[in-house]
């Protein structure tokens, strides 16, 4: 629960005192409260309980082929989720006739799902109309609003913007489905005036606003795994180093791994059967270090293992965290 309340001031008794109203009385009684200044945003709200906010994205009509994608409503859970968090509701979503049964069920709709009593199911069963298309469609919006909130970490009061919405859908591989229009948007284009003529010299190519984004997307690392390369089918195959000079920049942004300090260097592993006479590890066993952690395992690493942890144990944390915020994808 979370409230608006206007505090009365007793500076003499050091007393602050809430009057919430018999509505919102009995979550007083549930221990310790939260509280905190009122945000500009909500300054414009009455005294209470605070209502869910409104969410301006679920009338831009822009986004319609994006919340009836059928990827984006795959990754958010699929119909059966959207199926069980709309029946949460009650009542019947089909205000047409005076009499609906009390009990409702879901009637599945192209893009989505219908919150309907029993009378009104077997009377729009199998049936498709411009009007249960729309209650569908703002259902399936509100759910997948609701779902990226929270996925993001917002509470309800929060507004969700166009650009955090397509920070969702990236982080889900799922920027391709992000319109023109909405991309040139979000990447702050400046709009061109178009003219009923121009000279030739005039006409400049441009980068459409979608493969920006789509190259900002393809900037972590992708491996490919090839479970057939040639050189597997070889008694004794050429070992190759693998290199990749984009992963290992990024290792050296990373914080020491003994220490709270900036990196200066990616180590590769050595010993445990890599970082031979004339060699070097693979740029993916690569591990973030300081300077002066880097020189001291150099020159004792045995000692230095022992103080930190071990390479390989080091090393998975690194590796770790790279997939688990999508560098390594």
């Amino acid at each position: 629960m979370r409230a608006l309340l206007t505090p009365v001031v007793v500076r003499e008794l050091g007393v602050v005192m809430f009057r919430p109203g018999p509505d919102l009385l009995a979550h007083f009684s549930c221990g310790r409260m939260l509280l905190e200044n009122e945000p500009p945003r909500l300054a414009a709200l009455p005294t209470g309980e605070i209502p869910p906010a409104t969410q301006p994205l679920a009338e831009d009509p822009r986004l319609v082929p994006v919340f009836e994608n059928k990827r984006v409503i795959a990754r958010a859970g699929g119909l059966s989720s959207l199926e069980n968090w709309l029946m949460r509701g009650t009542g019947c979503q089909y205000s047409v006739g005076t009499w609906h049964d009390e009990n409702t069920t879901a009637l599945y709709h192209e893009p989505g799902v219908i919150r309907v009593c029993w009378h009104c199911d077997n009377q729009l069963r199998e049936q498709y109309t411009e009007r249960l298309a729309g209650m569908a469609r703002a259902n399936v919006t509100e759910w997948i609003i609701e779902f990226v909130r929270m996925a993001l970490g917002f509470d309800s009061t929060h507004q969700l913007t166009l650009p955090e919405l397509c920070w969702w859908l990236a982080r889900n591989d799922l920027i391709d489905v992000i319109p023109e229009d909405v991309a040139h948007s979000v990447l702050r284009l400046p709009v061109e005036k178009i003219k009923s003529v121009y000279r030739e010299s005039e006409l400049v190519p441009t980068r459409s606003a979608s493969s920006i984004m789509e190259e900002k997307a393809k900037q972590v690392l992708a491996l490919r795994i090839d479970p057939e390369s040639p050189e597997s089918f070889m008694l004794r195959p050429k070992r190759k180093r693998w290199e990749n000079e984009k992963y290992t920049r990024w290792v050296k942004q990373q914080t020491c791994a003994c220490c709270a300090n900036p990196a200066d260097d990616p180590h590769h592993l050595i010993g445990y059967g890599q970082g031979g006479t004339g060699t070097k590890a693979h740029d993916l066993f690569v591990i973030p270090l300081c300077r002066a952690h880097h020189d001291e395992l150099h020159a004792d690493m045995k000692a230095f293992e022992k103080k930190y942890g071990t390479q390989p144990e080091l090393l998975l944390k690194t590796l770790d965290r790279a997939l688990a915020i999508g560098v390594l994808a």
